[in-house]
């Protein structure tokens, strides 16, 4: 995984008011904290910060105190309806440290013919790896799968030096059978003519 960089600048001012004048500026307030150290308070340039979290579990490099320290996004507040960052927490980590995280879960191939529709049980597998190569994402294959077949995680191949953070009999992904969905369509389309 790339490190991000970001101009971070000390923040000194709190609360509502100063908040709004920092998002005028092009700036999101934010809060670094982890391994015991007093929260230290920063602002974010907007647009960098928006554009590094639509990496997940992106690696941030911020200057904290004249020293350019790593750190994760842990909890991100945005704004309801333009989905603006509004306030942005993060968690100071160190290179070599194991950090639990959470990566989405893509899929790939085709199902067994059939209309068959794949449920993802979780959308984000939670794993534990080293800070600084954290797992983007994982694939899994759905290549061929027919109804009732499932995907536990265990069944999923982790990039090296990650480990599952769920048990490995949790399941991640499951191919529901069509039969459900046509008989819903069929009951829905026989309403639509009584009602005709």
């Amino acid at each position: 995984m790339s490190e991000i960089r970001l101009a971070a600048e000390p923040r000194n001012e709190f609360g509502k008011g100063a908040a709004r004048r920092a998002r005028r500026a092009g700036f999101v307030p934010g809060v670094v904290y982890g391994h015991g150290h007093a929260p230290v308070h920063l602002n974010l340039p907007s647009h960098a910060l928006m554009m590094a979290l639509k990496t997940p579990n992106a690696l941030l490099v911020v200057p904290i105190e004249g020293k350019d320290e790593f750190v994760l996004p842990k909890a991100v507040q945005r704004e309801a309806i333009k989905r603006s960052i509004e306030h942005v927490d993060l968690l100071l980590v160190k290179r070599g440290e194991t950090v639990s995280v959470e990566i989405p879960v893509l899929t790939e191939g085709e199902l067994a013919p059939g209309g068959n529709l794949v449920e993802h049980v979780l959308n984000n597998l939670p794993v534990e790896a080293e800070a600084t190569h954290l797992p983007e994402s994982v694939t899994v294959s759905i290549q061929g799968l027919e109804a009732g077949a499932s995907i536990l995680a265990g069944d999923i191949e982790l990039p090296k030096g990650t480990k599952l953070g769920v048990e490995a009999d949790t399941v991640v992904l499951q191919v529901i059978g069509a039969q459900a969905s046509q008989a819903d369509a069929d009951a829905e389309a026989a309403d639509e003519a009584a009602s005709a």
